[in-house]
């Protein structure tokens, strides 16, 4: 750490309008979150640099950073080739949303948690209901204690009827007592607020939610009978996760106007059980965040916060204590991890307003918390995901068609074309052009892409992905082609052989890549020149 940062790490940081640059200070549109300045609003930009620096060095992959203090967006920015205008699959963060739903419905007199779930659906009963399934409420639904012998969601989702598939299933625990992570348990919340709205979840959010908070271009996946997915599915933009935990912190109240009572809230956000486990011998308990309790669809965390988090590491962290929310969207293995780095850097940045400085005297000069300033705001304002090492050329950089054996992705013919600083990928009608430099941003109906964690809601192909495309050659027979599907966390790597007349393209996405005893579903194809 430089003397310069480190000094600025124990300074004081308070308002002054000469230290804001315009970046930061510029005008917000009518529909955004007021902008501010770390040190406006009391917090440290030395401390979101450090965790910056951490997120660099340890690996991990960020799509998008937001914080939030006071009500106003303090640092932003986005990793590219994702921005803030992009929406981002959420996966279990989703989850939040239903429950939200949820909330309003039980707000406007439609249902109540302590509603019977058999109440709502009684063409899809099995033919002998059990008393523990009898017994199973709303409430059971949104704490993940539904009582089922193993967890659904794989079972449910290769059926047609989820709901009927759910009401199936074994229920060996009396609902409430026990918690078990239940995917398909928040789709039932789903359902239910369809049944007693005639609104899919989206629908019902739209006026509720969305259209007051400003949120707009978002997208809900369906099961096959039209129910948005509710324990995932959701694709949203950066801010309007932010906006969503701002709401949040202020207890449902949203320019002066409470749209979601508070009690539900703070019923939905508190304690009400707890998740199995304890210390490990690499984690104390107390230092897990998954074993922190469960609300409505929401965790505990460590300490007086809590959040929606979905796989990867989608998250919305509210930490009433701070007046602080902090967004993150990401494609990372290790959670906790992210979180970790939140705790040991984000959250120490946090302090009080203090008064105004004193100038001429001891505490600092202007100069120093304006240059920490202009250092973060150019860190964020540069943020890109590493591109694969390589070169642009290659003796092998030549025009060619290649007839494809048969695979199981039904492609017949390849091909691959060069000009200038790009590299054109052909699968029969569809023509992917990869940058040599940087990112391409197109869209491509590729089949099995793009990759996915759960299959239960997936489009029917061909499904057109947006993809930010990138080409490099690793040696000069092997050409290395990435495509990012930049409104999910996910992306794809071709690695294409050339040996003679031949070729072979191996596929891996990046769900695969983490685990390194998987294997990506899709085997290799081999051609030869046409």
């Amino acid at each position: 750490m430089s003397s310069r940062r480190s000094f600025l790490k124990h300074a004081s940081f308070a308002p002054f309008s000469l230290w804001i640059p315009q970046a930061f200070a510029g005008t917000a549109a009518s529909t955004s979150l007021p902008r501010s300045t770390p040190m406006a609003q009391g917090v440290s930009p030395e401390g979101i640099l450090d965790f910056l620096d951490a997120v660099e060095q340890q690996k991990f992959e960020l799509h998008s950073l937001m914080m939030l203090r006071h009500g106003k967006v303090i640092a932003e920015g986005w990793w590219e080739p994702y921005g803030p205008e992009f929406v981002h699959t959420m996966y279990s963060m989703s989850k939040s949303f239903t429950s939200t739903a949820v909330g309003f419905a039980v707000a406007e007199g439609k249902m109540s948690v302590e509603d019977k779930v058999i109440s709502f659906f009684p063409d899809d009963l099995p033919a002998t209901v059990s008393d523990n399934l009898a017994a199973m409420r709303v409430q059971d639904l949104l704490t993940m204690s539904t009582g089922n012998e193993k967890e659904p969601t794989q079972t449910c989702v290769k059926e047609e009827n989820w709901v009927r598939t759910f009401l199936a299933q074994n229920i060996t625990h009396k609902p409430g007592t026990q918690f078990m992570y239940n995917s398909v348990a928040t789709y039932m919340c789903s359902a239910i607020v369809q049944k007693v709205t005639g609104k899919t979840v989206l629908e019902y959010l739209t006026p509720r939610l969305f259209e007051p908070l400003a949120i707009s271009g978002m997208k809900w996946e369906t099961c096959p009978r039209g129910i948005n997915t509710g324990g995932w599915g959701l694709s949203i933009q950066t801010e309007g996760l932010a906006k969503f935990g701002q709401l949040l912190l202020q207890k449902g109240k949203w320019n002066g106007k409470q749209l979601l009572p508070a009690k539900w809230i703070e019923e939905a956000t508190r304690f009400h059980i707890q998740q199995p486990g304890g210390d490990k011998p690499d984690r104390p308990k107390a230092n897990n965040d998954w074993l922190q309790g469960y609300g409505y669809q929401f965790w505990r965390c460590q300490g007086t916060a809590f959040r929606g988090d979905g796989a990867f590491g989608q998250f919305t962290i509210v930490l009433p204590d701070q007046d602080a929310v902090i967004v993150m969207t990401s494609e990372n293995k290790n959670m906790q991890g992210q979180l970790d780095l939140v705790w040991k850097h984000l959250l120490p940045a946090f302090g009080e307003t203090p008064p105004a400085p004193k100038f001429g005297g001891t505490d600092f000069t202007p100069a120093n918390p304006g240059d920490a300033i202009l250092e973060l705001q150019q860190r964020l304002k540069g943020l890109k995901l590493p591109l694969p090492a390589g070169s642009k050329t290659s003796p092998l950089a030549k025009n060619r068609r290649y007839k494809l054996a048969a695979n199981d992705l039904g492609l017949a013919e390849a091909g691959f074309e060069f000009a200038g600083d790009t590299c054109t990928f052909i699968a029969e009608d569809r023509r992917i052009v990869c940058a040599l430099s940087g990112w391409n941003r197109t869209q491509t109906a590729f089949p099995g892409t793009p990759p996915r964690l759960i299959s239960g809601g997936k489009p029917k192909e061909p499904f057109t992905s947006k993809i930010a495309a990138h080409a490099t050659w690793k040696d000069d027979q092997t050409l290395l082609l990435t495509w990012r599907h930049y409104e999910t966390p996910h992306s794809d790597t071709l690695t294409c052989k050339f040996e003679g007349d031949n070729v072979t393209i191996t596929f891996l996405n990046s769900i695969t890549a983490m685990n390194p005893k998987a294997k990506d579903p899709r085997a290799p194809l081999k051609g030869q020149v046409s």
